[in-house]
């Protein structure tokens, strides 16, 4: 019996390799870093870094939408960019969909990403009550 279950969804790109869209156990769901690639047409999305976070982000939404998640279900993200320069124009389309609560975030430069791409961004997904601040007395509960 496998403690790990597998998210798949047509309304994102189909995984190309020996990974899936994404993994759930107890709660936490990883995402497999998701490209610009159109679900329709299998093809990166048209024009730049704009235009291909957007397509990033719906795709990552489109798998949490199949783990009946949202964006307000996202701990961590990490954004991958094929060049840190692309990283403003990269944030103000991913400030449209992260309104509140910000998840934490790394992002930076990479030598290279698939079929070209401009940037890639994996998530790390909590689909349980996550205690606030308030609810643990002031303290994040970390120091035991």
């Amino acid at each position: 019996m496998s403690i790990k279950n597998v998210i798949a969804t047509e309304n994102a790109p189909k995984a190309i390799g020996p990974y899936s869209q994404a993994i759930c156990v107890n709660g936490v769901i990883a995402t497999s870093g998701q490209l610009p690639i159109d679900p329709a047409t299998g093809k990166l999305a048209e024009g730049g870094i704009a235009e291909q976070t957007e397509q990033s982000l719906r795709n990552l939404e489109a798998i949490l939408a199949q783990a009946d998640l949202t964006v307000d279900n996202v701990i961590k993200t990490t954004v991958f960019l094929a060049d840190i320069a692309d990283f403003a124009a990269m944030n103000a389309v991913y400030a449209k969909h992260f309104t509140s609560d910000f998840p934490a975030r790394s992002a930076f430069q990479v030598a290279a990403l698939p079929m070209g791409a401009l940037v890639e961004i994996e998530a790390l997904c909590a689909r349980n009550m996550i205690p606030t601040v308030d609810m643990l007395g002031g303290g994040c509960g970390c120091n035991g």
